[in-house]
């Protein structure tokens, strides 16, 4: 038989055939490296296309930097190009090898051609090697000097590179001065945006630890400087508008004619064809007149036509963009975007992320005026192919309504919602109903009319179905079905997975026992032996909190489980007003569009510890300590996220089977049901209810009723404890604390306050570190900056080795401590929590 045949595709020019390739390529630029042939820069060209081409695509080809040095020498400056883009690629990695490069760049950056001088520049500052910043600052000085504008502007960010290299070579050779003084004299306009910005950078990180730097960055926001660059604006590229617009935003004016001067220079940037540069200068419009009410709404109208004009034209990115914007201040200033709601409509070939922004900025500028066009145009959404947007359609409804526009009519809008036979909209108008009658409680006879003839077996989703079954329980003496529905959603108990739903439905079967207690009475037995055996921890403990207020007084469980209702008159708003405030600070940025302010999404230095508290390169382990003559732990580099990432181990804890051995729960015998169905409410309460001064002899009348069968036998009370004392001198290997960790399931989660003295003296983690360990209570991490600090803490008992493991995250801005603790010995949590709260307590105090 032949062999099969080899196909016969041509070697892609892009890709090497193999090793000999490398090799090959080096060979044939040797062979062109001296020779003066005609044509030879032609093949030199296509070789360092091939060379490109490789290292583009990640193949290692540093072998060849002292044969593309040797090539180098040619006047062809597309080869000069390729040439610098391969040594500014791999001179980092060859730091030897990058000195070769020096003589070739340095004669480059003298040459006639200001291009290749430029190009010169730019790679010779973009070696990044420590060892060769003696060779950059006379080209750069010569650069900065330069005839040429392109040479400057590659010299400006040059110094900024070199500043990042050496900062100290960058300030003894004067180089700030010198930007400075091209930033006022420049011709060109790049060069001096290009100054501005290397200037800020430089300042802001010296400012740090130079007094003088911190005045040299202040200077910058002068009024002869700022007016300088304003008055040169339309000079400038787009992207030099937005940067001294930034810089603009941050100017603090002397009085209202500085602000009225400053405004109506920027008065036509606001008409400008690119967005950011109306964005910015929208925000020193914005920022400009925080102090002046009256002119600060009139900025809001002036900046509203062109922010509406850039939604409608422009890519949707930027309409998203611009809108995310609109947003912001629509929620700071509804009243002045009302007669504009139109512009929020959606159209049909949006993208979904524009059209949910829309639908948030309907609702947020509903009033009496608008509301009936805006709600029936959400009504036609409801009814969209796009599932998410009909959902958000009918919550933007259901926010209306609660809002206390036009109630009447989006009401009925609502119920029409529920006979639409759609599972989705079935599901969310559901949980809206519910929402409704929380804060309008007279509309309940019309929803539970219609609410009444849906069927549970239609609902699956958990909210739909929790916000079913809390109706069923608060309205139950106005369905007739509610107890049997009830009853049959218990016979369904294991069959429902949602905890939430099972929660609610203990509630929603306790409410209507109370209402209508034959009817009800076994569902209730049912329900209770359900919830004391379910695995998940809270419907357990639910559970056995109604059965143990039932078994001590009715009376006192009815008031408990079903108190008079009033109506909600607001409800929770998702962010705060000062975070809302933090936003606006940072107006055209991406803190707008993310709709958080930037220390929640930005890199670790920055993070908040509650948003990323699985990341240990905000921790130092033991690092921090050795200064401070607390003894530091090592951790293994890769145990690192083993000692913070334990919500694995803790969703297995909550998931396992619960220890009911501590709790006196009642088993269920439906056998043991013997009450009639015909006995009233009141001789239901009477022969049940103990005198609540004789508590502890309690009647088990109620398990009888119930169906549930329990014999209690008292405990003797505990003998009181000794005092708990703490070994000053407990070691923990780092490792054993992430194995018990992972193992020990926590025994106590709490909140506790700081006081003033303890929050001001969070400074830094060490100060805490220090205080603890006075207290017998040693620190094995630690991490963090103000605002949020996360510590790991263990101790042990003084006459055993026994101990207790504490996570503790503190954020100072709303002095709030979370403790998590863990313990060997789990019946001294507690004692070791108070403990520890004690200690936390004293600090900062004198």
């Amino acid at each position: 038989m032949a062999p099969p045949a080899q196909s016969q595709r041509s070697p892609s020019p892009s890709q090497p055939s193999g090793k000999s390739e490398v090799s090959d390529l080096k060979l044939q630029l040797r062979q062109l490296a001296g020779s003066r042939a005609p044509g030879v820069d032609d093949s030199k060209r296509e070789l360092f296309k091939k060379v490109i081409s490789y290292m583009t695509i990640g193949i290692d080809v540093s072998s060849l930097f002292g044969e593309i040095v040797m090539c180098s020498a040619a006047s062809d400056i597309v080869l000069k190009k390729m040439c610098y883009l391969y040594v500014g690629n791999y001179a980092k990695v060859n730091p030897d090898l990058a000195l070769l490069t020096i003589n070739f760049l340095q004669r480059d950056c003298k040459d006639e051609d200001p291009m290749i001088r430029g190009l010169a520049l730019r790679s010779l500052c973009s070696l990044r090697v420590a060892n060769l910043v003696e060779y950059l600052v006379g080209p750069l000085g010569s650069g900065l000097k330069d005839s040429n504008s392109y040479v400057r502007i590659v010299a400006v960010m040059g110094v900024l590179k070199l500043y990042h290299i050496s900062a100290s070579t960058c300030i003894d050779a004067d180089f700030p001065a010198v930007l400075k003084h091209l930033l006022l004299n420049d011709p060109d306009t790049q060069v001096v945006a290009n100054c501005l910005s290397a200037l800020q950078e430089i300042w802001s990180l010296e400012a740090t630890t130079s007094e003088e730097a911190s005045r040299e960055r202040e200077t910058l926001l002068s009024k002869p400087i700022v007016y300088y660059l304003l008055n040169r604006i339309k000079e400038f590229s787009e992207w030099a508008q937005c940067l001294v617009l930034d810089l603009v935003a941050k100017y603090v004016p002397s009085d209202s004619n500085d602000i009225f001067d400053i405004m109506n220079l920027l008065e036509d940037r606001l008409q400008h064809a690119n967005g950011a540069v109306v964005l910015a200068s929208t925000k020193v419009f914005l920022q400009l007149t925080l102090s002046m009410t009256d002119v600060h709404q009139q900025v809001y109208e002036r900046i509203k036509a062109p922010l509406l004009t850039l939604v409608s034209s422009g890519s949707p990115e930027q309409s998203y963009a611009v809108l995310s914007h609109l947003h912001l201040l629509v929620i700071r200033a509804p009243y002045i975007f009302s007669s504009d709601y139109k512009h929020f409509y959606c159209q049909y070939n949006e993208p979904s992320y524009v059209k949910k922004l829309k639908l948030e900025m309907l609702t947020a500028v509903a009033n009496e005026s608008n509301t009936y066009e805006i709600v029936t145009e959400l009504c036609e959404y409801a009814a969209n192919v796009d599932i998410p947007i009909a959902r958000e359609s009918i919550r933007a409804v259901g926010k209306i309504a609660l809002q206390q526009y036009d109630v009447n009519a989006i009401v009925d809008r609502l119920l029409q919602f529920l006979e639409m036979e759609k599972d989705y909209v079935t599901a969310e108008a559901l949980v809206l109903v519910k929402d409704l009658l929380r804060k309008y409680p007279q509309w309940s006879h019309d929803c539970i009319a219609v609410v009444g003839n849906i069927s549970c077996k239609n609902i699956q989703e958990p909210k739909a179905k929790a916000a079913l079954i809390w109706m069923l329980g608060e309205y139950s003496q106005d369905m007739h079905d509610a107890p049997y529905i009830l009853e049959g959603l218990i016979e369904n108990w294991d069959d429902e997975h949602s905890a939430e739903v099972r929660l609610h439905l203990l509630t929603a079967v306790m409410k209507c026992f109370f209402k209508r207690p034959p009817e009800t009475q076994k569902a209730l037995g049912a329900a209770l032996a359900a919830g004391l055996a379910d695995f998940h921890q809270d419907v357990h403990d639910r559970a056995l909190f109604y059965y143990r207020l039932l078994q001590y007084n009715v009376t006192v469980a009815e008031r408990v489980v079903n108190p008079p209702k009033q109506a909600v008159s607001v409800f929770a708003d998702t962010q705060s007003s000062e975070i809302k405030d933090r936003i606006f600070d940072e107006f055209n940025s991406l803190s707008v569009v993310y709709q958080k302010p930037s220390y929640m999404f930005t890199d670790k230095e920055h993070r908040g510890l509650f948003e990323f508290s699985d990341e240990l390169a905000n921790l130092s382990i033991g690092a921090e300590l050795a200064d401070t003559g607390v003894p530091g732990h090592s951790v293994e580099a890769n145990d690192k996220d083993l000692l913070l990432s334990n919500s694995n181990s803790e969703k297995e804890e909550t998931r396992g089977p619960s220890n009911y051995d501590a709790y006196s729960a009642p088993s269920y015998d439906s056998s043991l049901v013997s009450i009639a169905a015909s006995q009233t409410q009141s001789d239901l309460i009477s022969s049940s209810t103990t005198v609540p001064g004789n508590a502890p002899h309690s009647s088990f009348d109620i398990d009888d009723l119930l169906g549930l069968a329990v014999s209690v036998t008292p405990s003797p009370a505990p003998a009181p404890s000794p005092p708990l004392k703490l070994n000053p001198k407990a070691v923990l290997d780092a490792n054993a604390f992430q194995q018990k960790w992972r193992q020990l399931p926590i025994s106590l989660t709490q909140e506790y306050s700081l006081s003033p003295q303890g929050v001001g003296a969070l400074t830094t983690p060490q100060t805490l570190l220090r205080h603890m360990q006075s207290h017998s209570i040693h620190c094995i991490a630690s991490g963090g900056q103000s605002p949020n600090f996360k510590f790991f803490f263990f101790a042990q008992k003084a006459e055993e080795s026994s101990n207790f493991l504490v996570e503790c995250i503190i954020s100072t801005s709303s002095s709030k401590a979370q403790l998590k603790i863990k313990a060997d010995d789990q019946s001294a949590s507690q004692e070791f929590s108070s403990f520890f709260q004690s200690a936390l307590s004293k600090f900062g105090l004198p």
